[in-house]
């Protein structure tokens, strides 16, 4: 069974209660174990365990019955609290990305060649291109950020970028989703600016445009 990896905060134990009302564990009207049961189960103590059950009480989703229990109350907020998880995890990775993703950009300004340039370039007109499906401009957009990666000559940046990619796909098709569109001509010349700074051999304006660009993604989920 799964348990809180990190610190036991009350939202991620709540989080997990939520997975697994939505898997069927409990119906509308049945009884959820006690918080001495429950505890154990998500990996944390019983005031935090508590706590969870608040906040789902709070939602509407739970309701604590003097004497009797706690319930499952409603599965009617399920949608809005699962898209408010995923927005967090969407976040949570953006802001790994801003990590690697300006100082790349500064490195990128200062060490690439030619080829790097040759590379950046040709990603970038690829992503520009016309893309009928979200899974597809995820794919050319990622392939426009590693290049620029690749171009800052840090094997370690490089793979850790490799190695957060399969988390970076799922969260930018899963945020492109909630928005309902991917991209437009003025996210295409946000990367073109990239490009346009690392060219130019301006790490400052490359670092400041990508952080920029990172940061609207984040705002955009809250």
């Amino acid at each position: 069974m799964t348990k809180v990896r990190r610190e036991s905060l009350a939202e991620q134990a709540a989080a997990l209660l939520v997975a697994r009302i939505s898997d069927g564990e409990w119906e509308v009207g049945g009884k959820l174990p006690s918080e001495t049961a429950l505890a154990p189960q998500l990996g944390v103590g019983r005031s935090t365990a508590r706590e969870a059950i608040r906040i789902l009480a709070g939602r509407g989703i739970l309701v604590t019955r003097q004497g009797a229990g706690v319930f499952l109350a409603s599965t009617d907020d399920l949608d809005t609290w699962n898209t408010r998880l995923q927005a967090a995890d969407i976040v949570a990775v953006i802001e790994a990305r801003t990590a690697i993703e300006v100082e790349a950009a500064i490195l990128a300004a200062e060490r690439r060649t030619a080829a790097d340039l040759q590379h950046i370039h040709a990603a970038l007109e690829s992503r520009g291109r016309t893309r009928v499906g979200i899974v597809e401009h995820v794919a050319t957009d990622i392939d426009f950020h590693r290049s620029v990666v690749a171009a800052a000559h840090s094997p370690v940046l490089l793979d850790v970028f490799d190695d957060l990619t399969p988390r970076s796909r799922q969260a930018m098709v899963d945020m492109l989703t909630l928005r309902g569109h991917h991209g437009n001509e003025a996210d295409q010349e946000i990367h073109r600016r990239v490009f346009d700074a690392i060219a130019l051999g301006d790490p400052a304006t490359a670092s400041r445009v990508t952080r920029a660009h990172l940061l609207r993604l984040a705002k955009q989920m809250h």
